[in-house]
């Protein structure tokens, strides 16, 4: 019998959770299951397609919370080291969505790309449970089969990630008015599962056991794997190989369709390796960026004088990208283990406050694609660089609101000072208005503002530059780590808060202040739609809600 009475938070928001799930999959059951074509005024592959990557973004999550705790509570790494992984996990995460999303485009088409994928984090899941017999990195073996699942995540997120959204728009007619609602649904899929996956996954393996929270993500996925499968008739034939043909053609013996998976397999390999060499991993990516930055150029100055000004614009907005996701993912590094060792949780789980985001994205998203809506029809909604740098404001002053109830409202003995829990939903308040008015906007302007050929290579960067902010996180999150014995002090990570947040508000100020001038690059004036589509300028998703994160939000335009 349960003994409700002693239940603490936890416990009572991982049942709510799993009650939530609950109520949604029986929805989204009856929902496919009915037999006209749509329901509630969408085809019912949506809602197959909202379930299935709920469930990824529920093991994903669930995963990403536990993440930097496990480092060091199970595998003893150093903070420093341990901050330094998760930076370097989750910038490959980011990068992997540009090969997924090209190889579908090109050869497997989306819905087997996203099958792929689905398997390879389902092996990656189920990997993170083997725990081994926990005496540290340095002595167990089984450390080897927590690098394989790195990898394998990493490598299916970069298929699953950057085609499963194409496969929503193409649900659609181009010009179809429903798209944008139906974005809304499934970004609140994204959402759900990435607050769920953190209260019901995370929340168990912090409490109860490692290999049970990896275990339950990996199940999450299972599920939404088999959801996919199942709901294959749901896709009407969108998704397949653009040439199914080619896919059946021999090279080297082999049909080129199963030597496209061999390449995954192989890239989970390289991916092996590499993730062991943090360091190797952040110079291969200042060393590509420059090139690819280079690249952008030579191909900008081929341009005629206004296409040329908004690459130039691009490239602006763009290096904002390291900056802000640097700071921002400090909440699943270093800021994770500050909360766990000087925050007045209250009995509350470590891992509940990496729910906090995705909630108030549900909560707010809305509210912020009205808000835009409702400045533009009076004429004084805000540039995309100045939302972006008013993004950046809020990202610093989250820091600094942060720091400054640290150091004024902590309670405790000298040497365990604990800082008021209220402090820490302020951080992520601040911190998703300011996710909410850089991340879809950035997505917006680099499909609306590249010529066609360089759409994808626009993308490309942009999504570099996020990839390079989340091993800035990592990096700096090292730095933190350099304290006594390894290990992240409190004084050294409020002071490090402190100096990121104003950092953060005085480049973000800038922005603003410069912002005009970067508008003017732009030359909004003369933009004019594709010829063949009139919404061919738009990036999926533009103005829907956001994802904690966006990885592998696949940046491609509504003519795919």
């Amino acid at each position: 019998m349960f003994e409700f009475a002693s239940w603490g938070y936890g416990e009572w928001a991982a049942t709510v959770a799993a009650l939530v799930l609950g109520v949604f999959l029986i929805g989204g059951a009856w929902a496919v299951t009915r037999p006209q074509e749509e329901v509630l005024g969408h085809p019912k592959g949506l809602y197959m397609l909202f379930f299935a990557e709920m469930w990824e973004r529920f093991s994903y999550y669930g995963m990403r919370a536990l993440l930097t705790l496990y480092l060091v509570k199970h595998w003893l790494y150093s903070d420093g080291s341990a901050n330094l992984i998760y930076g370097a996990y989750t910038s490959l995460v980011y990068i992997t969505p540009v090969l997924g999303g090209w190889l579908a485009d090109r050869y497997l088409g989306q819905r087997k790309a996203v099958l792929f994928g689905a398997v390879l984090l389902t092996l990656g899941h189920f990997f993170m449970a083997f725990e081994g017999d926990g005496s540290g990195h340095t002595n167990d073996p089984t450390l080897n089969v927590f690098w394989l699942a790195l990898a394998l995540i990493i490598v299916g997120s970069g298929f699953l990630k950057a085609n499963i959204s194409v496969i929503v728009g193409q649900l659609y007619p181009r010009t179809d008015i429903r798209r944008d609602s139906a974005y809304t649904i499934f970004y609140m899929g994204i959402n759900l599962g990435a607050a769920c996956g953190v209260l019901i996954a995370a929340f168990l393996g912090e409490t109860v056991s490692w290999s049970l929270g990896f275990g339950l993500a990996g199940f999450g996925m299972l599920v939404g794997l088999i959801v996919f499968v199942i709901g294959k008739p749901l896709l009407r034939g969108n998704g397949e190989p653009p040439a199914p043909a080619k896919l059946k053609e021999k090279v080297a013996g082999i049909n080129l369709e199963y030597l496209l998976y061999g390449v995954g397999f192989l890239g989970v390999a390289v991916i092996w390796a590499l993730i062991q060499y943090q360091e190797t991993v952040g110079w291969i990516l200042l060393v590509s960026g420059i090139a690819l930055l280079g690249y952008v150029l030579f191909e900008a100055f081929k341009l005629d004088n206004e296409a040329r000004d908004r690459v130039f614009a691009m490239i602006f907005l763009i290096l904002l990208m390291p900056l802000f996701w640097g700071l921002f993912e400090q909440a699943g590094g270093s800021l994770n283990l500050f909360t766990d060792r000087h925050v007045d949780k209250g009995g509350i789980p470590t891992t509940f406050f990496q729910s906090i985001n995705p909630i108030y994205i549900i909560l707010l998203g809305p509210l912020f694609a009205g808000l835009w809506q409702w400045l533009a029809n009076k004429g004084i909604e805000p540039s995309t660089p100045a939302k972006m740098g008013l993004g950046i404001v809020q990202m610093g002053l989250a820091f600094v609101v942060m720091v400054w109830g640290a150091e004024n409202f902590s309670t405790g003995e000298a040497g365990a000072l604990m800082m008021p829990v209220l402090f820490l939903f302020l951080f992520y308040l601040l911190s998703t208005t300011g996710e909410l008015c850089l991340s879809p906007v950035g997505l917006s302007a680099m499909n609306r503002l590249s010529v066609r050929h360089m759409a994808s290579l626009m993308m490309a960067a942009f999504f570099f530059g996020t990839a390079g902010g989340n091993y800035v996180a990592g990096f700096m999150g090292s730095l933190m780590g350099e304290g006594e014995g390894g290990n992240m002090t409190r004084e050294l990570a409020l002071n490090a808060y402190w100096n990121m947040g104003l950092v953060a508000v005085g480049v973000g100020l800038v922005v603003m202040v410069v912002s005009p001038l970067v508008k003017k690059l732009m030359h909004l004036d003369s933009l004019r739609d594709d010829d063949d589509a009139s919404e061919a300028s738009r990036v999926f998703g533009d103005a829907e809600v956001g994802e904690p994160q966006a990885g592998g939000i696949h940046p491609a335009s509504k003519n795919d």
